[in-house]
């Protein structure tokens, strides 16, 4: 089932692992959910299948690797600055990126830039544009939101198209298990839980600056700091700028190259 300097395929799961067990573990710490399946296509981008008990129910999911990795020399940005763009409760992947651009195929760099103009079109008008008309990234790389974002479906597309529309971090007072956890794998942007409603005291267009390291927003626009939960394990994951990536650098499965 192994092929040279790569897996075929693999279960991660509490009781039977066939992953290193390093990987395991943290899979079992960052995502608490019954089992993972971890299916890497031949030549392919890699994929990740998620199945989980769900109020006695399961449900799956797959994952598919949304663009190269980063070069493992890159230094991880530990601190965001910029504008940010400000929304309420409930923001639900349908509104992040609609189904009907779901068929765009994020290992494909052209189609991944596509799919990051397209971030956020589902919004009401009341929040304005996320993205100028004609252009294919935003000028918010800092994401506000409140309870539950990114609720929904499953898709992956939904960190992806935020990543590639040029967001770096999102600011929540909660989310979606599963946005959160495809945020991870993906490592396109680093989901960030807020210790109050930040949401009602920040505006779209306020300067902010978030540090990863103090784990804390600071408004220049009103001048007030926030305390954020730390990013904890999930952290050295999107440094990597994914699970896959993270396995190679800690040595914990063979790099594709060689």
């Amino acid at each position: 089932m192994a092929a040279k300097n790569a897996l075929q395929f693999a279960s991660v799961s509490t009781r039977n692992a066939h992953l290193p067990p390093k990987l395991t573990s943290k899979f079992s710490s960052l995502y608490k959910t019954h089992q993972y399946s971890l299916h890497f296509p031949h030549n392919t981008a890699l994929a990740l299948h998620v199945s989980a008990p769900q109020k006695g129910k399961t449900f799956s999911h797959r994952l598919s690797a949304s663009r190269p990795t980063r070069a493992m020399s890159t230094e991880p940005q530990k601190v965001f600055h910029g504008q940010c763009f400000v929304v309420g409760d409930n923001i639900d992947t349908d509104q992040i990126i609609p189904a009907e651009y779901l068929t765009l195929v994020p290992s494909k760099p052209e189609e991944y830039e596509k799919l990051g103009s397209y971030a956020m079109v589902g919004l009401p008008d009341k929040y304005g544009k996320f993205i100028e008309q004609g252009q294919t990234k935003t000028k918010y790389p800092i994401l506000i939101g409140g309870f539950n974002f990114g609720c929904g479906s499953s898709r992956e597309h939904a960190p992806v198209a935020l990543g590639a529309a040029g967001v770096k971090a999102v600011v929540a007072e909660s989310y979606a298990r599963i946005f959160f956890r495809n945020s991870v794998a993906t490592g396109e942007l680093y989901p960030l839980e807020a210790e109050c409603r930040i949401c009602e005291e920040c505006q779209t267009g306020h300067i902010i600056t978030v540090e990863l390291e103090g784990s804390k927003l600071i408004n220049h626009t009103t001048g007030k700091v926030y305390v954020l939960k730390p990013i904890g394990d999930a952290g050295p994951v999107i440094d990597a700028g994914g699970i896959f990536a993270y396995a190679r650098k800690t040595g914990m499965i063979a790099n594709r190259s060689g």
